[in-house]
């Protein structure tokens, strides 16, 4: 008598492809922002490494009364960036370990100056309010 015997690639080929296929269906877990941080007054999450951070940052800085971005000269994102804020009554540093900053601080007058790790240096002058601030920062 002659037996044919099956071969388990179609099968397994098959069950690849639908597991892939039920994967797509699921609807993505949105990327989240990392973590938030306390320092006095000041609550921040500086990120934004990689695509999906990235957007999912940009997407929420309507919700911060100061956001940064810290971009070379060709718009390129700079990442590692030493912040430092200082208001009336109190000062705050941190080190941005993204290109993207999103801060709570209370309503006021800051000088904000930050530093890139080969020695590059912006002050600037900011007042928060109400209203939402995006600074750019280009060194």
């Amino acid at each position: 008598m002659f037996q044919v015997r099956k071969s388990a690639a179609p099968a397994l080929l098959a069950s690849a492809l639908l597991t892939a296929l039920a994967s797509l269906a699921q609807p993505m877990e949105a990327a989240k922002i990392p973590p938030m941080r306390e320092q006095g007054a000041l609550q921040y999450s500086c990120g934004g490494i990689g695509l999906d951070e990235s957007t999912a940052m940009r997407a929420v800085m309507s919700e911060y009364p100061l956001s940064l971005l810290f971009t070379d000269k060709d718009g390129e994102y700079l990442a590692d960036i030493s912040v430092e804020i200082k208001g009336a009554k109190d000062s705050y540093r941190f080190q941005a370990g993204g290109p993207v900053c999103l801060l709570r601080l209370p309503e006021g007058a800051y000088t904000l100056q930050a530093t890139t790790r080969d020695g590059q240096t912006q002050s600037l002058q900011v007042h928060v309010d109400k209203g939402q601030h995006l600074l750019e920062l280009r060194f």
